[in-house]
């Protein structure tokens, strides 16, 4: 027997794509001695999208890297790391940024939203996906994963004895378990018919996407002189947000140094109202810079450098994402929207709990569907979070102080999670203690960390059923803002001083005067289950 042959061994894991997800996961398995089998149809480097990272996500990646001790991985949680390991190729994010449009009108210079990305927290990443794709994917071949690219899964068997690949060009593949890292077209979710139909999602989307060079800087724009933003919009992710869609500006080309000439730009409209027509990608992108002149004045001198991508509705979903020796991850499980960056969230969440799960059934032998029944509650959860800001973000786009008040919900849905995970990982890095990782799995929302995930999945619940009531005809959208407002206003977990329910405190600077407040705050006025974030 030829030991060497992937179809004559047989594998603990066996990992469908190799991107982000497969990658790291494949990569930190293999570190902890679990033998890994890494199967992709496609080859390396290749084009992707989601491409912006955010704090949550960065503390998500130094977690991963530490818990599992694969310090490859941990570079990818900063600027800094990225630029020197990864891929120069990348840009910065010190914000997010958002600028909203009405048709037909100027763009009203008080009508803007920033979040600053605190220096202390790292700066953020515009990853140029083909190369940190590639380097994950080398880093668990390194490791001792068996790739195998280039390879279609023609059909799938699993049972209490394992799984079984049959390639479409022949030969089969054996492991004790299988996880799909793959995209929409997932093999385990057409196989087992795990596609919800219709997917549960409220929230209505279609998207076009490419990469262009000779995209001028907004802050050159001519309609942005009246802007005071703390922080310049080039230097961050920019949403262009109007009623019924939002486009992305992501720049690889925003820092000192920069190699890169490209910047990602996509277009998401509510496909209802926006209907994919004849007309081709690029053509379509032209006649809505027409209808939003000032948006163009950064796409001037602009072109396309590869074909653009054009898509259907986005929303799908499973109806459960774990079966016998089997668990759909990213986005084989599911996708919403790419609005507020969560997709690279979410794989982080779930590589970090499914990871120690598939090590230690590596190790016993127990590879039962329970032990992997909290990766579908996590997901689910994951998925509806999403959902409900997305939903209530779309239905804000049609009135700026409506989008004004849902956007401080999603503020309090990044700050205050990535202050619980940020405190996980200090604490670990003192202790070195599993269960402090571990205790971050037991919440009721699940999705959502303790100790704010019941305060935040609340706060999200009402604003969701706000904005439905504005879709509905039932509730004017001026008082769906100011209800909105107020339960933020009232809303006991969340820092006084960061003023996150005053309408025009529109950008959001963690500044060291005002984290010195928080803290204050957290040691006097929050609520007992809050105030330990601020020990």
């Amino acid at each position: 027997m030829n030991t060497t042959d992937p179809t004559h061994e047989r594998y603990d894991v066996a990992i469908l794509g190799a991107g982000m997800a497969g990658g790291m996961l494949g990569a930190v398995l293999a570190r902890n001695g679990v033998k890994v089998l890494l199967i992709d149809a496609g080859l390396h480097p290749r084009f992707a999208v989601g491409e912006s990272t955010i704090p949550y996500t960065s503390a998500m990646t130094r977690i991963v890297a530490e818990r599992y001790r694969v310090p490859e991985i941990e570079a990818m949680a900063s600027f800094r790391g990225v630029q020197d390991k990864v891929s120069p190729m990348s840009g910065r994010k010190q914000n997010f940024g958002f600028v909203y449009h009405r048709q037909g009108r100027e763009q009203q210079p008080e009508e803007i939203n920033q979040l600053v990305v605190p220096e202390w927290q790292r700066t953020e990443n515009h990853l140029f996906r083909q190369d940190t794709d590639a380097y994950l994917f080398h880093l668990a071949v390194s490791y001792g994963a068996t790739p195998l690219l280039g390879t279609r899964i023609s059909d799938i068997e699993t049972g209490p004895e394992g799984v079984l690949l049959r390639c479409a060009k022949g030969g089969e593949h054996r492991a004790q378990y299988l996880v799909d890292c793959g995209g929409y077209r997932s093999p385990v979710a057409e196989k087992f018919q795990l596609r919800e139909e219709p997917t549960r999602a409220r929230h209505h989307s279609r998207s076009l996407f490419t990469h262009m060079v000779g995209v001028t800087p907004y802050d050159r724009a001519p309609s942005a002189a009246g802007h005071k933003q703390p922080s310049p919009w080039h230097h961050g992710t920019l949403h262009h947000v109007f009623d019924g869609g939002w486009l992305w500006v992501i720049p690889f080309d925003n820092h000192e140094g920069a190699l890169s000439p490209l910047c990602s730009v996509g277009l998401t409209l509510d496909e209802r109202t926006h209907p994919v027509g004849e007309s081709t990608p690029q053509q379509e992108f032209d006649a809505f810079l027409d209808r939003f002149p000032q948006i163009a004045e950064q796409f001037t001198g602009a072109r396309a450098v590869r074909p653009w991508v054009s898509t259907g509705r986005l929303q799908y979903s499973s109806t459960r994402t774990v079966g016998e020796r089997y668990c759909l991850t990213a986005h084989a499980a599911g996708f919403t929207d790419a609005l507020y960056s969560r997709g690279l969230t979410n794989t982080l969440e779930v590589v970090n709990s499914l990871a120690w799960r598939l090590i230690e059934a590596a190790g016993d032998g127990d590879w039962s569907t329970e032990r992997f029944a909290y990766i579908d509650r996590l997901q689910q959860g994951l998925y509806d979070v999403h959902d409900d800001l997305v939903y209530s973000s779309f239905v804000g786009f049609g009135h700026y102080d409506l989008w004004n008040a849902v956007l401080r919900v999603w503020e309090a849905t990044s700050i205050m999670p990535t202050m619980t995970v940020e405190r996980a990982y200090r604490a670990f890095m003192e202790e070195h203690d599993e269960q402090i990782l571990r205790d971050l799995e037991q919440t009721s929302t699940p999705g959502l960390p303790s100790p704010v995930g019941e305060d935040i999945s609340a706060l999200l619940a009402f604003t969701r059923t706000t904005c439905m009531a504005v879709e509905a005809g039932e509730l004017a959208a001026a008082d769906a803002a100011q209800r909105i407002f107020t339960r933020v206003r009232e809303s006991a977990f969340l820092p006084a001083p960061f003023e996150l329910g005053d309408p025009d405190n529109r950008c959001f600077e963690a500044t060291p005067q005002l984290l010195g407040q928080a803290l204050e705050w957290g040691r006097t006025q929050a609520p007992p289950h809050i105030a330990r974030l601020f020990g």
